[in-house]
Formats: C-alpha cells, structure tokens, sequence
C-alpha cells in the first residue's frame, strides 16, 4: 500500500484551500476521509491496548510502562501485533478463553516480571 504522506502545514493549507474554494473539493474530501478514518482506527486500537494494560495491572501489580513491556513481550512471543494480543486479552473479560498461545505467551511473561522484581 502506498501511502501519501502529509506534514501538517500541508494539510492545513489543503483544508484552507477546502473551505475557500481553491481546489477541487472531490480529491481533497476523499483524502481527509481516508485520514479520519485511519485516526478513527488508531485511536480504537490506542483504547484496546489501553484496556489489556490496565488488566495486566491489576492481575500482576506493576507499572504501567511494566505492563505494556509485558503486552510487548507477548506479542513478540507470539509473532501478532501489540493491538491483536490486547483483543484477546480484553477478550476474556467477556468469557471467552485466552488463546493457549496467548496463555502460555503471558505466563511466561508474568515469570520473567515476577523474576525480575526479585532481583
């Protein structure tokens, strides 16, 4: 996919042209609409991850820089993205299971942590 990628002046300067008629509204519409709607999924991806932190707070207290280290770890472990381990996680708080990948993933993860607070 390749991707137009934009500084803020210039979207700001695209935008101006927008609201004051200076450019031909279809293309400019479309490109703010694609941005919106990836900003939409960044910030749903940012709640999800969010969520997974605060429950790995609270099963194992930590910090919360501890606790994305923790998410981080797992998703190298599993070979997924940070947002795809945080979805199974929070996933369990509505009764289903944790993936045995993800399981044994985090308590390995939780071992190390334990591990090294022990030091």
């Amino acid at each position: 996919m390749n991707r137009t990628v934009r500084t803020r002046e210039e979207r700001w300067a695209l935008k101006a042209d927008v609201v004051w008629g200076h450019v031909d509204l279809a293309p400019a519409i479309v490109m703010l609409r694609a941005e919106n709607d990836t900003l939409r999924r960044a910030l749903a991806s940012h709640v999800v991850i969010d969520q997974a932190r605060g429950m790995v707070m609270a099963l194992a207290p930590c910090s919360r820089g501890e606790a994305r280290s923790l998410l981080v770890d797992m998703a190298r472990q599993c070979d997924l993205k940070l947002r795809e381990v945080a979805v199974g996680l929070v996933a369990t708080s509505d009764g289903y299971p944790l993936p045995t990948q993800l399981d044994v993933a985090l308590r390995r993860a939780l071992r190390r942590l334990h591990a090294a607070e022990r030091r």
